[in-house]
């Protein structure tokens, strides 16, 4: 087992543990009394495909296990707030605590903060969390391949789709295809190998290629410069998801006008 999948299963157990015991504290019915399970979500897919959009999904992130603390000082608020102005289609807020740092009021910041999409970037291994997104105020939420059965994949997206909110599913390789369902409205292509770590935006290129037409191709990942960028929206990508390239910066916000104005 390599080191990557073997991090995916350490938060795979430790997010069912979290969830059970977010279930007895908030039972769903409670979730669905909270003020942001009635407003309407906005769109992702028309946030990116808007003429002139930048497609930039950019991504408030304190850590990461591979990468440890990126921006141990950065104020939700801020960033999502100068990442808006900067131009960005979309933010990103990951709400994992135990892996990536997050804190609790990162995502309600970040929700009132905005008027633009706001993704919930979480692991997401049971309905309940598609509930507790909604909740929370997320517009998208992730699913990710790699951690879902395609059966699973899209029992969980039609759940998101039926309570108003977009899906984002995350591909690794070509084995997973099959879990592209109706219900997803974006597909995200990791651009780096879960094996070794190496990105490789060509593979990527050519697993976009094998997509449904009308899908909205996301990349992530290794897209640390504009150039990089241009490469992938010539291939058919309309969206990017960066955060680690962001947040290293003092000024995250700054980070991602100048990149945007470089596109």
């Amino acid at each position: 087992m390599n080191a990557k999948q073997n991090i995916l299963d350490k938060i795979v157990q430790q997010k069912l543990a979290e969830v059970a015991l977010q279930k007895e504290q908030t039972p769903i019915f409670q979730l669905m009394e909270q003020e942001n399970f009635k407003r309407t979500c906005f769109s992702a897919k028309e946030s990116i495909t808007r003429k002139g959009a930048s497609g930039v999904i950019a991504e408030f992130k304190r850590q990461s296990p591979s990468k440890g603390v990126i921006n141990g000082t950065a104020k939700p608020k801020d960033v999502v707030k100068s990442y808006q102005e900067a131009g960005a289609s979309m933010v990103s807020v990951l709400t994992d605590e135990a892996f990536f740092g997050a804190k609790a009021v990162d995502f309600s910041t970040a929700r009132e903060s905005l008027s633009i999409p706001l993704l919930r970037k979480e692991f997401i291994v049971d309905a309940y969390q598609i509930y507790q997104s909604k909740a929370m105020g997320a517009d998208v939420i992730l699913l990710i391949a790699a951690i879902l059965s395609p059966q699973r994949c899209k029992d969980f997206a039609f759940i998101a789709k039926d309570l108003g909110m977009e899906v984002l599913l995350e591909l690794h390789d070509e084995s997973e295809l099959e879990h592209v369902n109706r219900y997803v409205d974006l597909v995200g292509i990791n651009n780096r190998n879960l094996k070794d770590f190496s990105v490789d935006t060509d593979r990527s290129i050519q697993l976009a290629a094998k997509l449904p037409e009308d899908m909205i191709r996301v990349a992530e990942s290794g897209l640390d410069s504009p150039e990089v960028v241009r490469k992938m929206r010539e291939n058919g990508f309309q969206a990017f998801l960066m955060g680690e390239h962001f947040m290293k910066q003092d000024s995250p916000g700054n980070a991602c006008k100048q990149f945007i104005l470089q596109m």
